[in-house]
């Protein structure tokens, strides 16, 4: 996946080498492949629309080696959602990877919602989004990152 990032160990990086390919349309040749919801087939990864539900992945967290939710705009925050249901709810500690209309602004939010791979839209630079993976030094409220709201912090 092209401009792609992660978070390991609380560090964001660039990954040059990412062997998953996501598949919208047609199935290419490859072993390492993110199938929409409709098309998953266990071994590979899974992508969700912002109209999948999360809760239909129950039967498979166990051996998902990879969740990629879609923001089809950047205006479209549903995946927010299914992040933060994923990671506290449904308890998914595995990748979780933010693919589609992905930029900047983005980043630190997505990542305070349990996002820790990122693919940054094609045509942006993905070395000036790691600067975005930096966000704000404090939030306020609560998060994936920090469950704890600032007033609750002291």
């Amino acid at each position: 996946m092209n401009n792609l990032l992660k978070l390991e160990q609380g560090q964001a990086r660039l990954v040059a080498d990412d062997p998953w390919v996501l598949v919208r349309d047609e199935v290419p040749d490859g072993a390492a492949l993110i199938l929409p919801l409709a098309s998953y087939a266990p071994g590979h990864g899974v992508w969700l629309g912002p109209d999948d539900e999360v809760e239909l992945l129950q039967p498979w967290l166990a051996t998902l080696p990879l969740i990629a939710l879609d923001f089809p705009s950047f205006r479209d925050g549903r995946a927010y959602s299914q992040a933060y249901l994923l990671r506290t709810r449904m308890g998914w500690r595995g990748e979780l990877r933010a693919i589609g209309d992905v930029l900047r602004d983005q980043l630190s939010h997505m990542r305070q919602c349990g996002f820790d791979a990122f693919a940054v839209r094609a045509d942006k630079s993905a070395e000036d989004a790691l600067k975005g993976l930096a966000g704000m030094s404090v939030q306020y409220g609560r998060s994936v990152i920090e469950p704890r709201p600032l007033f609750r912090r002291r």
